[in-house]
């Protein structure tokens, strides 16, 4: 019985390893972290699997004079677009691909600082598990298991310590399989199930990964 609040992203990761280790994923499994919140999270994850660690961005698309409400989101060369609501609040197209295009340019921007020069994984024939410190909408983890899968990947799992019901449900139709350790009700934000739930830096991130990155080839 998992016990809420966390009391950060490292014990939740610890658990979340422990379920994921249950499992015996084959030896060519990679876990990649949504970035920055996820990081802390998939490197116990990692390490309870023995696997190697890397990140995946994702960038939310926020409507122009109201970033913080999500009319998308993209991760790699995935976008996935809330048409609905795109075409409630008469946004142009013009304005979706201003977004887009400045989003792509903040997320290459931190693939390159993040991954300090080495090259996006090959996910061909792997078992990946996308891992982020929560879901509570889940529309951008929508992204990064549509990117997931559009690189040819064997198997695909969502793994989160807390989501809401309507976003794991959401995700299991997105993944071969979606653990969500906690589904809380009511639930508002993914902080509210954390104890620490701080910002986690650019600088954390680049330490996190520095410290499990393993001198393998990309290949499967």
């Amino acid at each position: 019985m998992v016990k809420l609040p966390f009391q950060d992203r490292a014990e939740a990761g610890r658990i979340l390893g422990v379920e994921l280790a249950s499992r015996r994923l084959p030896s060519n499994t990679i876990v990649l972290a949504l970035p920055r919140g996820g990081l802390p999270v998939a490197a116990q994850v990692a390490a309870a699997l023995g696997a190697r660690l890397d990140v995946l961005v994702v960038r939310k698309l926020g409507v122009p004079w109201q970033p913080e409400l999500a009319m998308g989101a993209i991760a790699g060369g995935t976008r996935v677009l809330n048409y609905r609501l795109i075409r409630e609040l008469e946004i142009s197209d013009e304005s979706v691909e201003t977004v887009v295009a400045r989003e792509t340019q903040e997320m290459e921007r931190r693939e390159r600082l993040y991954r300090g020069g080495r090259p996006a994984p090959d996910l061909r024939a792997r078992t990946v598990v996308l891992v982020d410190d929560g879901l509570a909408t889940g529309s951008t983890m929508v992204a990064a298991a549509r990117h997931v899968r559009s690189c040819q990947s064997e198997w695909l799992i969502v793994a989160v310590p807390v989501a809401s019901s309507e976003a794991c449900a959401m995700l299991k139709k997105e993944a071969d399989e979606c653990v969500c350790l906690v589904v809380p009700e009511p639930f508002f934000a993914v902080g509210e199930w954390y104890r620490d739930f701080r910002q986690v830096t650019d600088a954390e991130v680049q330490e996190i990964l520095r410290h499990n990155h393993h001198p393998v080839s990309s290949e499967p």
